[in-house]
């Protein structure tokens, strides 16, 4: 049961940033026609959050929230909302959720869904080992009735043939979701392999994509340093080219819980992990650093003349605490500006992430 003592935790930012306006977005069958936004077109910022964990705990906060009337996630993500609904795109990482009918999280999936639409998520990833079956089908449809577009699983065929498009600015930003631990599941979740991810991302240049976005699901969980599968990986993808254009232009990665590095690979940014942005409460949350995270944030320049690569301008991150008594994602930066002591909390994370030389790549700390 969650106490009133718990309603005022945390200092957050008085005033929230005024929402996004609407954006357009497609969804393309691959091979449909595109042309890239001409190098005369507006530059566009893309906003990426770590993992939502739809757990029993956060459907008790949100119900809480919402006076007991079925669940409200709104002030449970209103720390984040001023930097995700103030950039041109912004991208999260929603675990499917598995439970069984009944469970409390199943019950706050709809509003859970409609929670991320109000803070202005565009578009989810949802691909993780875990993601099979029913689970799959109702967190697609919560997603599609919140308007929020999603990567990564399908509950069709014809459905995981096609390519995620997304509008910002005058570009076409492409959405792909992969996770690297599929053992033993069915086609309803994208495997992560070099050679299959290069595939999709030309597939998605074909379908006028003119800037493709990886979020990856791998690294070991609780770890905040990246394994050696994510670097090997890293490389490759970053190494795929098609015409001397890089295939990839952002890789983003989830599942440690945890932060872990950016890094800038051949040229390419790489965020190993982002940590949760809403943590599960379950074991290893409980450590500090588990419920630590970041949101990245990457300005996109358009290209010089047509058929270059959109380049990343600036690369930013922002440290995020989310805060397991009150149910609250945390802005660590606005947090501390107010009045809390969270200094240590900020200090962590940035050693992490920039403890693979990304601050000498032009990464720095966003405000």
């Amino acid at each position: 049961m969650i106490g009133r003592r718990h309603q005022v935790a945390v200092v957050l930012t008085a005033v929230l940033a005024a929402v996004a306006a609407c954006q357009n977005q497609d969804r393309a069958e691959p091979g449909a026609s595109g042309q890239p936004a001409p190098g005369t077109g507006r530059g566009f910022t893309l906003v990426a959050a770590g993992g939502i964990q739809p757990s029993a705990s956060a459907a008790e906060r949100a119900g809480f929230d919402a006076s007991g009337a079925g669940h409200d996630f709104r002030p449970m993500l209103a720390g984040a909302r001023p930097a995700v609904s103030g950039a041109d795109l912004a991208l999260c990482h929603l675990e499917p959720v598995q439970a069984a009918d009944g469970d409390p999280a199943v019950a706050a999936l709809p509003q859970l869904a409609q929670g991320l639409a109000a803070t202005g998520y565009d578009s989810c990833s949802t691909a993780s080992p875990q993601a099979a079956g029913a689970g799959v089908t109702r967190t697609l449809d919560a997603l599609d009735q919140a308007g929020v577009r999603h990567a990564g699983t399908s509950r069709t065929d014809a459905e995981a043939r096609t390519v995620t498009l997304l509008r910002a600015g005058t570009a076409k930003v492409a959405h792909l979701s992969y996770a690297y631990d599929t053992t033993g599941q069915s086609g309803a979740v994208d495997p992560a392999d070099a050679g299959r991810i290069a595939a999709a991302a030309r597939a998605a240049r074909k379908a006028g994509a003119d800037v493709v976005v990886l979020s990856v699901n791998w690294g070991s969980a609780w770890q905040d340093a990246p394994d050696a599968g994510q670097v090997t990986l890293a490389k490759q993808l970053t190494a795929a080219k098609t015409g001397g254009r890089p295939d990839i232009d952002l890789v983003l990665g989830t599942h440690a819980h945890v932060p872990q590095p950016y890094e800038k690979v051949n040229g390419t940014w790489v965020v190993y992990g982002m940590g949760d942005q809403i943590a599960d409460g379950g074991a290893g949350a409980g450590e500090w650093r588990g419920n630590e995270s970041t949101l990245a944030r990457f300005t996109f320049a358009p290209p010089a003349k047509p058929g270059a690569r959109w380049d990343v301008r600036r690369a930013e991150f922002l440290p995020e605490v989310y805060d397991l008594d009150a149910g609250r994602a945390i802005d660590v930066n606005g947090a501390i500006a107010a009045g809390a002591d969270l200094a240590a909390t900020r200090d962590r994370v940035r050693n992490t992430v920039l403890s693979r030389k990304a601050a000498g790549a032009g990464l720095t700390m966003g405000k």
